[in-house]
């Protein structure tokens, strides 16, 4: 059951315990030894397990914004328990609300839960979950796994001229009917085009432009340039980016719910997997990231990169409540 953030009853020790246990974990500073050591403490008891298994929830519930809910009110997370402590509704609720408005505007740590734009798209999909989108005017869209979009309707209000990706991935038809471009912004980088289909990429920090059929007019810092198919366009911050050709197979692979690897870095292998999955795997062996992965996954069954990493790499794969996994 998921912790409500409304919930009057007092943290127990072991919950107080656990959360600092969790916030340990994620903190970006976490070690091997922290990992055993929130595995031991979890293994101790039954009591100590669900403990654990609440503070993950809570933890993908408020985050941050939780967290500094609890530190107004003096409480430290990672210190012995003190006498208890009654947060109310109204402070969880409001102060919960007051910490996410300045901090969820950004990508959120370890992506547990959405951010602020992705939570105002007018389409988004959760992780492992594909979506198709008609639009009137003979266009589709196919989201791939934790994709958001926001769409914009043109002055007559009657078709929808512009697609921002506001993170995810995305596969654009424009279809056949289109009398004016079909504009698709992703990044800081704009795609134009009718009669076309094209491949559309964003992280936040990179994307990519693949040209499928047709042709696609590829905008950015005033430079304009045109991409036919099998062409590919990657991007990001400052950065010129640069055209390719492009592995369509690879490309579309999610369509038909398969991650096809070639000489890819286990680092990168473990990024793609993650967007397909609760929770988040984390490599805790730089080496170990740039070992070299060729395999093919289907979607459904993402987590036999854990057997894969065990068997051919020989990686220890530590596996914790809420889909943590450490791989060193």
């Amino acid at each position: 059951m998921t912790p409500s953030i409304g919930n009057d009853d007092d943290l127990t020790d072991l919950q107080r315990q656990a959360l600092g246990k969790v916030r340990r974990l994620i903190s970006g500073e976490a070690t091997i030894a922290d990992v055993e050591d929130a595995k031991a403490w979890q293994a101790r008891s039954a009591a100590h397990k669900e403990a654990f298994a609440f503070a993950g929830r809570l933890w993908g519930q408020l985050g941050p914004a939780g967290q500094n809910v609890l530190a107004r009110s003096g409480e430290d997370l990672l210190a012995p328990a003190r006498p208890a402590f009654r947060p109310s509704r109204r402070l969880l609720v409001g102060g919960a609300l007051a910490a996410c408005a300045a901090y969820v505007v950004v990508r959120p740590p370890l992506q547990l839960w959405p951010s602020m734009s992705e939570l105002a798209a007018d389409h988004r999909t959760a992780a492992g979950e594909q979506k198709s989108v008609r639009l009137v005017d003979g266009a589709s869209i196919e989201l791939n796994t934790r994709t958001s979009v926001a769409l914009a309707k043109s002055a007559t209000n009657t078709t929808t001229n512009q697609i921002e990706l506001i993170d995810g991935e995305a596969l654009i038809d424009t279809g056949r009917q289109l009398t004016s471009p079909l504009t698709v912004i992703a990044g800081n980088g704009r795609v134009s085009a009718t009669g076309a289909r094209f491949n559309v990429r964003h992280d936040g920090t990179l994307s990519c432009v693949t040209c499928l059929a047709g042709v696609v007019d590829f905008a950015r810092f005033g430079a304009t340039r045109r991409l036919e198919a099998r062409q590919q366009y990657t991007y990001g911050g400052q950065n010129p980016g640069a055209v390719a050709a492009a592995d369509l197979t690879a490309v579309t692979a999610w369509q038909e719910g398969l991650l096809v690897f070639h000489q890819t870095p286990l680092a990168k292998v473990v990024a793609e997997i993650n967007r397909y999955r609760p929770g988040k795997i984390v490599l805790m062996n730089a080496s170990l990231g740039e070992r070299s992965v060729n395999a093919r996954f289907r979607v459904q069954n993402v987590d036999e990169i854990m057997t894969l990493a065990q068997q051919v790499f020989g990686a220890k794969v530590t596996s914790l409540p809420g889909g943590l996994v450490f791989l060193s």
